[in-house]
């Protein structure tokens, strides 16, 4: 008996007889017909970036994971645009273009699926493809009105697909773009990976939109604008001579940036304390006076309350 398979074309019989349990064979068999149905439509499927593999031949392949099943994306087919010219040289290409799957890992990827193999269950796709498409839905078509589904100034939900100290790499529809640190938040942003992380879904303001087709397109959107400056109003609640305490968020050429407790950017251009003042540490700061044209507070850090060792 314990020899015996279980014929899986038979119904399953349960406790409630009036319900059909699904096995795990019969729930990957509809993914595969809903993955073949996606191939002879062109469907945009979207799919998690799992994994970066090397072929026999060298060449890189994203791995994207689509519900249990397994898709190949060439390197080719990924849109990872690189300059490369004796301006931008900046070594091997295939090294660059695996550091920046590195930091896409775990993000979400559109895709069309180019290829099948219904024996081995094996999927061919193109990310190159689904963005190429996205584009021309959401930039180009238009609407009975002439407008189209995303132009200037329209909010809409973006993808983190990448993170660095200082930029978020943003998928919005089909085009890539860098969001500079300054363009993330009215607040001082130290390192941006304290605050965004990738797989994650942003909302950004289209500020710019230039190419005349998909192939040439280009945006540039920020964060900032949509969530407000809350810095500006709490700004009436400070005062000069006051003493708050605050976290230094960053360090450039002498001046220390530290955003205070009730919420108000600060710059301080020196320190009493005889320690070294770093990021992230917590610190005692002193108005001493109030710039409302930049809606910062000026001042001194009297001393450093905790050091971020």
């Amino acid at each position: 008996m314990a020899n015996e398979t279980i014929n899986l074309n038979t119904p399953i019989l349960t406790l409630d007889s009036d319900t059909i349990l699904e096995t795990a064979q019969s729930k990957a068999d509809l993914i595969w017909h809903d993955i073949q149905n996606a191939y002879r439509t062109r469907k945009i499927l979207t799919g998690i970036l799992g994994g970066i593999e090397k072929t026999e031949a060298g060449s890189l392949i994203a791995i994207i994971y689509y519900k249990d099943y397994r898709a190949v994306i060439p390197i080719s087919e990924m849109m990872i645009n690189l300059i490369q010219d004796e301006t931008h040289d900046y070594g091997d290409l295939s090294l660059r273009q695996n550091k920046v799957l590195n930091n896409m890992l775990g993000c979400e990827i559109d895709f069309v699926i180019k290829g099948l193999d219904t024996k081995s269950r094996s999927i061919v796709a193109s990310r190159k493809d689904a963005m190429l498409k996205k584009r021309q839905i959401f930039y180009f078509d238009q609407d009975s009105s002439g407008q189209t589904k995303i132009h200037e100034d329209r909010i809409v939900q973006a993808r983190v697909i990448a993170v660095a100290e200082k930029v978020v790499r943003a998928e919005i529809f089909g085009v890539e773009t860098s969001i500079l640190a300054r363009d993330l938040s009215f607040d001082w942003l130290g390192d941006a990976r304290e605050r965004f992380q990738v797989g994650e879904h942003i909302l950004v303001r289209i500020l710019a939109i230039q190419g005349d087709s998909p192939e040439t397109l280009s945006i540039h959107a920020d964060v900032k604008s949509v969530e407000g400056n809350t810095s500006k109003e709490n700004l009436k609640n400070c005062r000069v001579q006051g003493k708050y305490a605050g976290t230094v968020e960053d360090i450039h050429k002498g001046t220390v940036f530290v955003r205070l407790e009730l919420g108000v950017n600060a710059i301080a251009h020196s320190c009493y304390d005889s320690r070294t003042v770093g990021k992230k540490d917590k610190v005692s700061f002193v108005v001493t006076h109030i710039d409302e044209e930049r809606n910062v507070a000026v001042g001194i850090i009297t001393r450093i309350i905790k050091q971020n060792i």
